[in-house]
C-alpha cells in the first residue's frame, strides 16, 4: 500500500508558494503522492500545476473535482495541460459532488447522477487520451478531438454506491474514497469495483482511501474533535450511507485514531481490505501523526 499526503490549502497571501512547500516536503518525507481538494478556494488542477511544475517527482492528484460545472472535454483539456506541466505526474480525481452544491449553489439539475457520470466518462476518458470523440447522450454531447499535450493520466472516480463503483471499475482507473471505513471498504467497495473491472477484462483498479487520522493517547477526545471538524460530512447523503454501512455514528467513528500501534494496525486493516493508496488527513496532534505517516511511507 502506497502512502499519500493530503495537502492543506494555505490561507495566507502566498497560497501557491505554500502548496509548493508542502509538496516538496511530502516528497522528501517519502510520500508517493499528494492530493488537493477542490471546494470553494483554489482551483485544484490549476493550483497543482502551478505549485508542482519543476518540482520533485511525486504524483499530484485532485480529490476531487466536481463534474457538473465543467464540460468533460473542457475538464480533459485542463487536466491534460496540468499533466504536461507536471511532466506526467498528474492524477485526475472527479466526483459528482452533492445535490446541495450542484442544485442549490450552481443551479444545475442533480437528477439521475449515475446517468450523468456514465455519459461524462464516455467523453472524458477518450478525450483525455487525445482520441476523437463523437458522442450524443441525454446530458452530454461532444464532437471533437483535443490536440493538447499531456494525454494519458489516471482518472479516478469518487464512487461509493454500486452503480458508480461499477463505472469506476469498467471505465476509469479506480476510485477515491472519503469517510469510508475499513469494514465498508472490505465488504462493499473492493468487491464491487474489482468484480466490475474483472468482468470487463481490466486490471485491478486503484483504490485511494483518504481518511482523517490522529495519533493520540486520548482516542475518545480525538473522536469527538473529528466529529466536530467533519460534522458536515455526516449529513451529506452519500457519506451518510457509507457511515451507516460501517455502523458509525459520525465521521469521528471512521477516523483512524489511537496510539502508534493502534493506528498502524488500522492502516494494515485497510491494506488487507484492498486499499492501494492511503491518504492521511491529520486533524490533531499533527507532528506526532505526521511522524507515524512518514515512517509508514518510508517503509
Amino acid at each position: 500500500m502506497r502512502y499519500g499526503y493530503f495537502l492543506v490549502e494555505p490561507q495566507d497571501g502566498d497560497a501557491i508558494g505554500g502548496l509548493r512547500d508542502q509538496i516538496t516536503k511530502a516528497a522528501a518525507d517519502g510520500f508517493s503522492s499528494a492530493w488537493l481538494s477542490n471546494i470553494f478556494g483554489l482551483d485544484a488542477i490549476t493550483a497543482l500545476a502551478a505549485a508542482g511544475a519543476q518540482g520533485p517527482a511525486i504524483e499530484l492528484g485532485t480529490a476531487v473535482v466536481p463534474t457538473y460545472p465543467r464540460h468533460p472535454a473542457v475538464l480533459a483539456q485542463q487536466a491534460m495541460t496540468a499533466n504536461a506541466a507536471l511532466g506526467g505526474r498528474f492524477a485526475l480525481g472527479i466526483g459528482l459532488s452533492h445535490k446541495i452544491v450542484i442544485e442549490d449553489m450552481f443551479g444545475y439539475s442533480f437528477e439521475r447522477p449515475g446517468r450523468h457520470m456514465k455519459e461524462y466518462l464516455d467523453v472524458l476518458i477518450p478525450a483525455s487520451r487525445g482520441e476523437e470523440v463523437k458522442f450524443e447522450g441525454e446530458t452530454v454531447k461532444a464532437d471533437l478531438r483535443l490536440t493538447t499535450p499531456g494525454a494519458g493520466f489516471p482518472v479516478l472516480v469518487a464512487a461509493l454506491g454500486p452503480r458508480l463503483l461499477k463505472l469506476a471499475g469498467t471505465k476509469a482507473d479506480g476510485t477515491v474514497l472519503w469517510m469510508t471505513g475499513p469494514k465498508t471498504v472490505a465488504e462493499h467497495i473492493v468487491p464491487t469495483i474489482n468484480a466490475a473491472a474483472a468482468e470487463a477484462g481490466r486490471e485491478a483498479p486503484r483504490i485511494v482511501c483518504a481518511l482523517p487520522i490522529c495519533v493520540t493517547d486520548d482516542p475518545e477526545s480525538a473522536i469527538g474533535r473529528a466529529n466536530e471538524i467533519f460534522k458536515a460530512y455526516g449529513k451529506l447523503p452519500s457519506y451518510r450511507a457509507m457511515l451507516d454501512r460501517e455502523g458509525a455514528a459520525g465521521p469521528g467513528n471512521v477516523a483512524i485514531v489511537g496510539d502508534e500501534d493502534t493506528v498502524l494496525a488500522k492502516l494494515d486493516e485497510l491494506r488487507q481490505a484492498g486499499v492501494t493508496d492511503f491518504v492521511g488527513s491529520p486533524f490533531a496532534n499533527r507532528e506526532r501523526t505526521s511522524n507515524l505517516l512518514i515512517g509508514a511511507a518510508k517503509g
